[in-house]
């Protein structure tokens, strides 16, 4: 196993138990087992969460994996397969003869990070724009054109008294052999680089393998996780420019811990996380379905940062009632648009590229 599937091994690491392993309960309450993925752990075990689940009389037992490790485990005896990705979902469901279409309860894109002086810096130079709302974006294509000129922080204006403004103007990623959110970034740079074509073979890697290369190179070494600079970046310590999950950020300020000047730097063209739930049995399917329908969960769901796809609306009113960064509301009205993810051999093929091999 090689490329993205050998590497999320590492991230999803050692199956272990979120909630104990537990017979069937006898007060009337479901045991529903399943695999999740690990950024979802916290939501599974909020006492909130248990307690609502339990009132539609279902427990969550729940181990952790990396979420594209979960097409090829062996599922037997789980109710349900929650990874974070749409393409794992759709192998799970396609090896095991799943009738129906998966469900997407909530999902995430990815987004940058920045100080608010640094923003500032992006927006005088037509990296990024702020719209009346507040919401920024990031211009990815004179992102990718600024790193295929080799700019520097130093050639763009208005950087005088940004001593953190040095060298090579980069976004900070994960490595994409062992993080989910460095890969989904290559198909995204992928994506551009392509003409705004989804990659789907060797001809296609090809074509972008040098871009997709010098953009991984260029940062040295890479963290396994995006936990890792994220927290580098709140400790004021790392890169000016930081790839992280919308949720990170958000589940900060939907339970109104600080984030100082944070802002969030919405890629034009960005890929999202689809947090999506396969049941195996009737019990998971229920499952699913309540993560998608029942409100208070949707409502739990954003105090972790997830978008609950069944209200659109509850994300932005949530979050931009609270003190720090604006989130966009809506991602289409913010003109926010969707690069498709390559199919999982593809895609472990971009690793391979951008990891030189």
């Amino acid at each position: 196993m090689g490329g993205v599937l050998a590497a999320l091994v590492l991230l999803g690491g050692v199956l272990f138990a979120v909630l104990h392993r537990a017979p069937a309960d006898d007060g009337g309450i479901t045991v529903v087992k399943g695999v999740i993925g690990s950024e979802k752990r916290e939501f599974f075990a909020d006492p909130e969460v248990v307690a609502e689940l339990k009132a539609q009389h279902l427990r969550v037992d729940a181990i952790t994996t990396g979420s594209w490790q979960m097409a090829d485990a062996d599922l037997t005896g789980n109710d349900f397969a929650f990874p974070a990705s749409l393409s794992p979902a759709e192998e799970i469901r396609a090896k095991r003869g799943v009738s129906g279409e998966p469900v997407r309860p909530f999902y995430s894109p990815l987004v940058v990070i920045a100080h608010a002086p640094v923003a500032e810096v992006l927006r005088s130079n037509g990296l990024a724009a702020r719209a009346e709302s507040g919401v920024w974006t990031f211009r990815m294509d004179q992102y990718l054109d600024a790193v295929r000129r080799d700019r520097n922080w130093s050639d763009l204006k208005d950087v005088a008294g940004h001593a953190e403004l040095a060298g090579a103007v980069y976004v900070t990623t994960t490595d994409p052999a062992t993080s989910s959110s460095g890969a989904l970034h290559l198909a995204e740079v992928s994506y551009l680089a392509n003409e705004r074509r989804v990659v789907s073979d060797e001809a296609g890697v090809g074509r972008v393998k040098d871009l997709v290369r010098k953009v991984t190179a260029m940062q040295g070494d890479q963290k396994t996780s995006s936990d890792g600079p994220f927290k580098d970046f709140l400790s004021n310590v790392g890169s000016p420019l930081v790839l992280v999950y919308e949720s990170q950020v958000a589940a900060l300020t939907a339970q109104g811990r600080p984030t100082g000047d944070l802002v969030v730097l919405y890629p034009d063209t960005t890929v999202s996380s689809d947090h999506t739930m396969v049941g195996l049995t009737d019990n998971g399917k229920k499952l699913a379905d309540l993560l998608r329908d029942d409100a208070k969960l949707r409502a739990l769901a954003v105090r972790y940062g997830f978008r609950p796809q069944g209200d659109p609306g509850a994300f932005g009113t949530a979050l931009n009632a609270k003190a720090g960064p604006v989130f966009a509301p809506d991602l289409s009205a913010a003109g926010i648009q969707q690069a498709p993810v390559p199919a999982v051999k593809v895609l472990n093929q971009l690793v391979d590229a951008a990891k030189g091999k």
